[in-house]
Parts: structure tokens; sequence; C-alpha cells
């Protein structure tokens, strides 16, 4: 054989164990798709700045997950360890990694405004409404009670929530719920402001609010050991999330433990944060996750998330009205459990009517009782159809 020969050979080998000509066969199409999806939304994290830190780590492991043959994700066969990218979502999917996210969100997490205004425990209340109505959303597309307790739970704008529950009813579709909660997080920005600006007129959006009573610090100690005593006896399905949460919480206000605060709030926080969303992006293969099962779960997610702002924000109408226009309805919508973005947004919005207005610390009030109520949702789900 000349060398010639030999060499077209090598280059004809290679090129038929790479990719590539998986794009032609089948339904290589769809990971065309995915692949275009993947570089969109990291063109919104990096161009748009839209939540990075959850956006891009999603997104790119979307696009290693749907380069044919990376094997990023394969399962351990008897004569072949599994993919890296598998390994990673054994957090996710062992509930591993939601609980301890929870514990650097309880880090950072002041529970003042909420200790300071308890009114706000309420909108983050309402502001769950979304998780009840895409769960009987889901039962009437004929999914099964577990399925549709899963899908419900996008509502609260709960990334780690809605894995943990999905893993313990429903992980056939923890995938397609774990990328829908996490994007529709990271998406805030863009779908929250419609709804808000919807449903309160301009007058309502410019409302002032006065500023918050101090909190002493032997109140912010005593609020994470009763919150945890209370809803753990009452909803003992929730101990990891609330427990975790509430944990968190402690060590940053104790004013004993700042070194290892620090180290769950900055160094932990980021590395489950990374490990999460790659590993969450990665199980958007093509092959599995463009199908009308998946699409129905995305579309019922997103209803969830749209309904849960909503209820968010109607109730703080209500409040404004009985409180004769001393509470800004904006700070509803912050009720979801995105901290602090949903809270961040009621900012933005409340700002651009009133260039003097500073509703964040009023808007953590319900931010913080939506992280509550999501764990709640997600125990009551737990407790009735475990």
């Amino acid at each position: 054989m000349s060398f010639i020969s030999r060499l077209i050979e090598i280059f004809s080998g290679l090129l038929q164990d790479s990719g590539f000509l998986l794009f032609f066969e089948g339904d290589g199409y769809k990971y065309i798709i995915m692949i275009c999806v993947a570089i969109f939304f990291m063109y919104l994290a990096i161009a748009k700045k839209y939540e990075p830190l959850l956006l891009l780590p999603i997104a790119f492991g979307m696009l290693l997950a749907n380069l044919p043959g990376a094997g990023l994700m394969a399962e351990p066969a008897d004569d072949a360890v599994g993919g890296l990218l598998y390994y990673i979502y054994q957090g996710d999917e062992l509930g591993i990694f939601p609980p301890l996210i929870f514990l650097g969100v309880g880090v950072m997490t002041d529970f003042g405004p909420l200790i300071a205004n308890p009114k706000s425990l309420i909108l983050g209340a309402a502001a769950q409404l979304g998780i009840f109505v895409a769960f009987l959303g889901a039962l009437a597309l004929g999914m099964t009670p577990r399925e549709a307790a899963s899908v419900g739970i996008i509502g609260g704008a709960d990334g780690p929530t809605a894995i943990y529950t999905a893993t313990k009813l429903a992980p056939h579709i923890l995938s397609t719920v774990a990328v829908a909660a996490y994007s529709y997080m990271a998406l805030i920005p863009i779908i929250q402001p419609p709804v808000m600006k919807l449903l309160t007129t301009k007058k309502e959006r410019a409302i002032k609010m006065e500023q918050l009573r101090p909190v002493s610090k032997t109140e912010k100690i005593i609020f994470p050991v009763m919150v945890s005593i209370l809803v753990i006896l009452i909803l003992p399905s929730t101990a990891s999330l609330i427990g975790m949460l509430m944990l968190g919480n402690l060590l940053k206000v104790c004013g004993v433990t700042e070194k290892i605060a620090n180290h769950a709030s900055e160094a932990l926080m980021y590395i489950l944060s990374l490990f999460i969303g790659v590993s969450v992006g990665a199980t958007t293969n093509a092959a599995t996750f463009l199908t009308l099962a998946t699409l129905k779960i995305v579309a019922l997610g997103l209803f969830a998330f749209i309904v849960s702002t909503a209820g968010g924000v109607l109730l703080g109408k209500i409040m404004c009205k009985a409180t004769g226009g001393k509470i800004n309805p904006l700070i509803g919508a912050a009720g979801v459990s995105a901290v602090p973005m949903a809270a961040r947004v009621a900012q933005n919005v409340g700002k651009e009517e009133n260039p003097n207005n500073y509703l964040l610390m009023h808007a953590m009030g319900p931010n913080v009782a939506g992280v509550i109520g999501s764990a709640v949702a997600s125990g009551i789900f737990l407790t009735i159809f475990k």
C-alpha cells in the first residue's frame, strides 16, 4: 500500500470515528438545534449578563451533551467507566447537591427584612400559587400525581428544590425539570418585568416604602432555630432543605463561625453551582430532550413561574389598598424564591418609575419567604405522594 493510500485510510478512519458524520444520521439535526440553543444561552449569559453564574455552566453543559460521540454523560458499563459529567450528575440525582446549595443560600440570605416585616411572609406564600396551579394543569395533561408535583415545583423558581423534589418523586423527568427550573431562574430579568408591569399601574410602581426597623442580633439568631423546629416538626420531609438553609443562616448571624460561613457562601457555593449547572445542562441530550413530553414540562414550568409572579403581585396590590398605599405591589413578585435575583428585578422595575425608589430590602422579605415557601410546598408534595 502506497503512502498516499495509507494516509487516506487513516484520515477516513478518523472521519468515521469523529462525531461529524452523526449530524447527518437519523435525528442528527436535533443535535444542531440544541447546539444553537446552547450558543444562544451563552450569548445571554456573556453579552446580556443574565445570571451568568447559572446560565453559562448550563449552556456549556448543554453544548457538551450535544456534541455527538463525546460520551460525557455515558453510563458506566462492564468494560468501561462512565463519562465525567455522569458522575458529577450523581450529586443531583442522589439529592446531595440541592441541600448543600441551600447551606450556601442560607449564609447569603439576610432574614432581617422578613423579621422586620412579617407581613412579607404572606407575599412569599402567595408567590407559590403557580406551583399548585401547574400541578393541576399537569394532572389535566395526563401526568401522574408524582410527575405533576415535580413539574409544579418549577413555579417556585428554586432550582435546588425542583431537583430535590424530582429525585424523590419522578426521577425519570429530573433532567427536564432541572433544566426548566434553572433556565427560568436565570431568565428572571426577561420573564418577570412584563408580568409585573401588566398587573400594576405607574402610580403603584412608583410607591416609595418606609425604611424597615432595625433587627437585633438576638432576633436573627433565634429565627433560624425556631423555623427549623416548627417547619421540620410539621413537615419532616423538609428537613434536608430547611435544615441546611437555617444552618447556613445561623453560621452567618451567630458571629462565631465566620470562616465556615465565608467558605460556605463563596468557595462551596461557587463549586456546587458550577457542578449543578454543567451537569444539569448535560442532561439535555437532543435524542431524549426534544420530545413532546419535554415541551409539555417546559411549557408548564414557564406557566407556573408566570402564575407565581402574578400571585405575588396581585396580593401585593391587595395589601397596597389595605395599607393606604404604603406597600409597593412590585415586592410581591419577589416572593418567588430566586434569591436575590427576583428582589433585584423588583428594585429595577420600581426604579424605572421613581429613580429615588429603593425597594431592594423590602423585596428581600418576600424573596427569602419564598425560599421557605417553596421548600414547604415541596414538603407537602413529598408527604402526600412519597
